[in-house]
């Protein structure tokens, strides 16, 4: 076929392009990530899995969000076995991120481009794992399906529609086409040698029975075949991811875990955590050969306390099944006979899928699913048609237009106002949808764009400024002891300054006496006939007053006033001074006028004694 040459021309283009290194980074990542030290198989190939899904964003997609990308890729209209373009695996692809990307929030961003480059490359080398392998529709729809995120059951029924006939019974040779593409996965992480496809495969799964049918298909979900074991615990891994438990691990310490917990059924407790147990890591007299018990929960005493007595008591209802019980009878389809005459479609399962996860909550979009529906079933016979080998037979085109004049004269009997007004207001249901994402992450981006407006705000009222210290309490009562503080020194300074004008008054009164004294004793010396010994003058005595020592650094803190005028005269020169030198000099000061005095005295007093000698000695 014209498909499936185009197929191996672009496979030829890919393969030599992933010879390079950027073809192969996911595989180099994964080799980074040391997978390969878990001694346990199912968990190796868990890991591995779920690494591949989380670096290619897969694990953000959802099963239906796949169902939907493949029938709009027109591939829902295409054989199984058919082969498929890596161009057209490419738009499949990145039609899925494209859609990812409008739906997460703007918080949360993906690359597209990066993840549509990574899983196509991915899936190549997939299919090249095995020889005489071929990239087919029915390859895209396994390995998307067990690769991307959802519910096991969800996609065990997508599966199941594509593996079944008409009347809901599983086919095994199909079912043997979905393990060989599903244990491709597997492989291309080079665990093939324990998950590897071999033919006997198909019969092993479901030995006993002769029909299987939806709900026993779903009983690999409880009780995987050993060959899908893998299967099942990679969703357990992607459930337990961010469980806590608040226990230590018994081998390397770790103070809580998080993943799975193993405890030990013969140790009284021995706990590990995922990464010792899957290693082999034991200590004491722990051995790996000892059966232990997975847990994917943490449950306090109290809580395991509750159940033991309801399950004792009987208050506790049994355990429900790990899957819902669907009806074995399929959905009645349309009659289509006055249309088709020979039905093209293979089953009604992946139609019963599609349509239990749309609620009809009208009979207006029944109608319009009824008539998306019957152009489905046309578009499908004019492929038919055109991939017939005699489609230009005078006989085919002959019936082919009689299939166009049914329909037309169908569609004009048809009362106008049971369907044609309700197809124009609800053809379109997904197209409303889009409407209504677009509408809500328009509202979503207004109400971030304000929360960014309102957080500057707060910001900007939160920030310290000079103006605004003042708000705060502490920096209140500090500010106000300070002032306290300043107003109790300023006191302080105001009744020293009084004081010293005191002291300054006090030593201008003492200055004049001596003055006096000065004066009366020159009186004297004048009158004497007798020398006496030099007395200091009163300049001198002003000037050993006004000595002042060389350190005064600071000035009086107020003027001189009411002091006279040879106290100024011996304060005011000089240096600017500070209270304590003007004090220590006015000390000086007296100290040196008292000396003089004293001086004065003793000399007055020798004199008279030396004038009672000589006067003496005259009436002798």
């Amino acid at each position: 076929m014209v498909m499936e040459e185009g197929g191996q021309r672009d496979r030829g283009r890919a393969t030599q392009a992933t010879t390079g290194a950027e073809g192969r980074q996911i595989f180099v990542e994964l080799g980074a990530q040391n997978f390969d030290a878990i001694c346990l198989s199912t968990y190796r190939t868990a890991c591995k899995l779920r690494f591949i899904q989380k670096r290619c964003n897969l694990h953000l997609i959802d099963i239906y969000n796949v169902i939907e990308a493949v029938r709009d890729a027109g591939l829902n209209a295409v054989e199984l076995n058919a082969g498929i373009s890596v161009t057209r695996l490419e738009n499949l692809v990145s039609s899925l991120f494209n859609q990812l990307s409008k739906r997460l929030p703007t918080t949360h961003t993906i690359n597209p481009r990066e993840s549509t480059v990574l899983l196509v490359e991915f899936l190549l080398a997939a299919v090249d794992s095995e020889p005489d392998s071929r990239l087919t529709v029915l390859s895209v729809k396994v390995m998307l399906a067990m690769l991307c995120g959802g519910k096991l059951v969800d996609k065990l029924r997508y599966v199941f529609s594509q593996v079944s006939d008409s009347g809901s019974v599983l086919v095994q040779s199909k079912f043997d086409g979905f393990l060989r593409e599903a244990l491709k996965l597997p492989t291309a992480v080079h665990e093939g040698p324990s998950f590897g496809y071999t033919p006997t495969l198909a019969r092993s799964c479901f030995p006993q029975q002769k029909r299987v049918m939806l709900n026993m298909f779903l009983q690999i979900v409880p009780d995987p075949p050993p060959c899908l074991v893998w299967l099942p615990l990679m969703h357990r891994l992607a459930n337990v991811e961010h469980v806590y438990h608040p226990v230590t691990c018994s081998y390397c310490r770790g103070n809580g875990m998080t993943g799975f917990r193993y405890r030990c059924l013969r140790c009284r407790g021995y706990q590990l955590c995922q990464s010792c147990f899957w290693r082999g890591n034991a200590s004491g007299s722990h051995s790996n050969k000892h059966q232990m018990k997975e847990h994917s929960s943490w449950k306090s005493p109290a809580t395991k306390l509750g159940r033991a007595l309801g399950r004792t008591l009987g208050c506790v209802s049994s355990r429900e099944p790990p899957h819902p019980i669907y009806s074995e009878e399929p959905e009645r389809t349309l009659n289509l006979a006055n249309i088709v005459p020979a039905r093209p479609i293979r089953n009604t399962s992946e139609a019963m899928l599609l349509s239990s996860s749309v609620p009809e909550s009208s009979k207006s979009l029944a109608a319009a699913q009824r008539m998306n529906e019957e152009h489905a079933l046309i578009a499908a016979y004019v492929n038919r048609l055109q991939s017939s080998p005699c489609m230009d037979s005078p006989s085919r085109q002959d019936e082919e237009h009689k299939l166009i004049a049914r329909y037309t004269s169908r569609l004009a009997e048809t009362d106008g106002s049971r369907v044609i007004p309700n197809r124009s207001i609800n053809f379109d249901v997904n197209k409303q949808k889009r409407e209504l994402i677009a509408q809500l992450e328009s509202k979503n981006r207004e109400i971030l764009a304000e929360i960014k407006r309102l957080r500057a705000e707060h910001d900007a009222a939160c920030q310290a400024s000079p103006e605004k210290g003042s708000t705060n309490p502490t920096l209140l009562a500090e500010l106000r002891l300070l002032r306290q503080r300043k107003d109790e020194l300023e006191q302080r300074m105001s009744s020293l300054q009084e004081s010293r004008r005191e002291l300054m008054v006090q030593l201008e009164g003492l200055m004049k006496l001596l003055k006096d004294e000065e004066q009366r004793q020159a009186a004297q010396a004048a009158g004497s006939t007798h020398t006496s010994p030099s007395r200091p003058s009163p300049s001198t005595v002003r000037s050993v007053g006004a000595v002042s020592p060389q350190a005064h650094m600071y000035p009086p803190q107020d003027s001189l006033s009411g002091v006279g005028g040879d106290v100024q005269e011996a304060f005011a020169q000089g240096p600017r001074r500070n209270l304590r030198n003007d004090l220590l000099v006015a000390a000086d000061s007296i100290t040196n006028t008292v000396s003089s005095l004293v001086k004065e005295l003793h000399s007055d007093d020798v004199r008279e004694e030396e004038e009672r000698l000589l006067n003496g000695k005259d009436r002798g």
